[in-house]
């Protein structure tokens, strides 16, 4: 197979929508086309299986490979797959069909996976992908929690693929997959009270109530959530990501000091925000305030969570960005990949030295 997936550019957006200089081109070709296939190789191999495993844990292999292939690693990724299979269980059994007139009482049911899935198959192949995702997000946000924020950070990957690279078969059933998950795990926030504003992310961040009860899964923990800080409210869509990008940023920051809290869950304080960071181009801009708010509720929710009580020093890195995404690869966990992605997306010191204290806190899958 050929993967003649075309950079837009000679860059891809970074954090802010510019060009980042932190992503290996190595494996393009003069013309930016990837000769390598892999990204659509690795999707097709995926597709046959579902979002889930054991009821409710995530399938992180879409966002993983798609996160290597952008940082120069296509190919550590078919190994990197071999190494993940085990954790892989099949598509489930369809029910019923989801249709336009039908959607609603499918709306959070996991049950309805496949419908789901199939669903979106539909919508993507007959309708311009990014119709599908205007209609379709304001109807999902309101679930952004949904998975633990995973179905978010898989259509957040789907999408930067989508507008950054030629449109193939393989990455819209990636995006029919990702919106089919969130769908099926839809699930709002408890109603929260909200507290004194904060002036920046960082202060709201910092200003949000851990959970009384900090064990048992992420539903348990969800549910006890109460009141958060008011913070990036705005109508404005420009204001809205220009603070969505500061909400990253913190998060990812935050992550150097906090993440031994949790080091698996608190990367997806800021994996979260960034996924919908990553599709708001893709979006009609007056989507882009609630946008922000959702992905504050998001972040804020994982940070009440799992934050520890107290913050740990933390030692900077001097490795370059594509040193720590090397070494993320070589690590091979794939929260951390994913975590790595994101810090080089915000690129400054601070958010690679939180990298390197994912790759060290978090265990190893090599």
């Amino acid at each position: 197979m050929t993967d003649t997936a075309r950079i837009s550019g000679t860059d891809s957006p970074g954090i802010d929508g510019t060009d980042s200089p932190n992503i290996d081109r190595s494996h393009l070709d003069r013309s930016g086309i990837d000769r390598s296939g892999v990204l659509d190789e690795a999707l097709q191999r995926l597709h046959a299986s579902g979002p889930e495993r054991n009821g409710w844990l995530s399938n992180h292999a879409p966002m993983a490979v798609e996160a290597l292939v952008r940082h120069g690693q296509a190919a550590a990724v078919h190994r990197w797959l071999d190494q993940y299979r085990p954790k892989l269980e099949d598509m489930p059994e369809p029910h019923t069909p989801v249709t336009a007139a039908t959607w609603r009482e499918a709306l959070g049911d996991p049950a309805r996976i496949a419908d789901w899935a199939r669903f979106f198959e539909r919508e993507t192949t007959e309708r311009p992908w990014r119709e599908v995702l205007a209609e379709w997000w304001p109807r999902l946000l309101p679930g952004i929690a949904a998975g633990a924020t995973h179905p978010v950070i898989r259509t957040g990957h789907a999408v930067r693929t989508l507008l950054t690279t030629e449109e193939t078969a393989p990455r819209r059933t990636e995006l029919a997959h990702a919106l089919g998950y969130w769908a099926a795990r839809a699930q709002p926030l408890p109603a929260l009270t909200p507290l004194a504003p904060a002036p920046t992310a960082a202060a709201a961040l910092d200003a949000v109530p851990p959970v009384p009860d900090q064990e048992g899964g992420i539903r348990t923990r969800l549910a006890q959530l109460t009141a958060f800080p008011s913070w990036g409210t705005t109508a404005d869509p420009d204001t809205a990501r220009a603070s969505l990008t500061e909400l990253v940023t913190a998060a990812t920051h935050r992550y150097a000091t906090h993440g031994h809290g949790e080091p698996t869950m608190l990367v997806h304080a800021a994996t979260a925000p960034n996924a919908v960071l990553r599709a708001l181009p893709a979006l009609p801009r007056e989507l882009w305030p609630a946008s922000l708010a959702a992905a504050w509720a998001a972040s804020a929710a994982v940070t009440a969570a799992y934050t520890p009580r107290e913050p740990a020093p933390y030692s900077g890195t001097a490795l370059t960005p594509e040193e720590v995404f090397e070494r993320a690869t070589a690590h091979g966990d794939d929260h951390t990949i994913k975590f790595a992605d994101t810090a080089l997306d915000v690129g400054d010191p601070l958010a690679l030295t939180a990298a390197v204290r994912a790759i060290d806190l978090n265990p190893p899958a090599f």
